[in-house]
């Protein structure tokens, strides 16, 4: 059984460790597990202005990669937060894919695509 959904500060920590990304106190983790194990997970700065994306993975799976970016932002729309932004850590190339770029310049992600039909993908 899949379970998609945050995960508690010391699991965010390992992850973000793992992957060598600075953790502090905005930092946040949601992952996908399919039972135990770890399928899939998004590492984000969640402030409260904005959501910033630090890292995803699988991208080669363009659905699974898309609903746990998803379920990502949809943590800072439930708490309000409509500003969404990426960093070099994460590949554009997939954003593009998915169609989440609002403004490549500002490196920032069209949240209002969670309201919209899911993976509007160029396969």
């Amino acid at each position: 059984m899949l379970y998609l959904g945050p995960v508690n500060d010391a699991e965010a920590r390992k992850y973000f460790a793992e992957r060598n990304i600075v953790f502090n106190e905005n930092s946040k983790c949601v992952s996908c597990k399919d039972g135990q194990d770890v399928i899939g997970l998004c590492l984000f700065e969640l402030d409260k202005e904005k959501i910033t994306v630090k890292y995803i993975e699988p991208t080669e799976d363009i659905l699974l990669a898309d609903g746990i970016l998803r379920s990502s932002l949809h943590v800072a729309a439930e708490r309000g937060i409509m500003n969404a932004f990426y960093t070099d850590t994460v590949s554009e190339d997939f954003l593009k894919k998915i169609g989440f770029i609002k403004n490549a310049e500002e490196k920032r992600l069209d949240i209002d695509k969670l309201f919209k039909s899911c993976c509007g993908c160029d396969q």
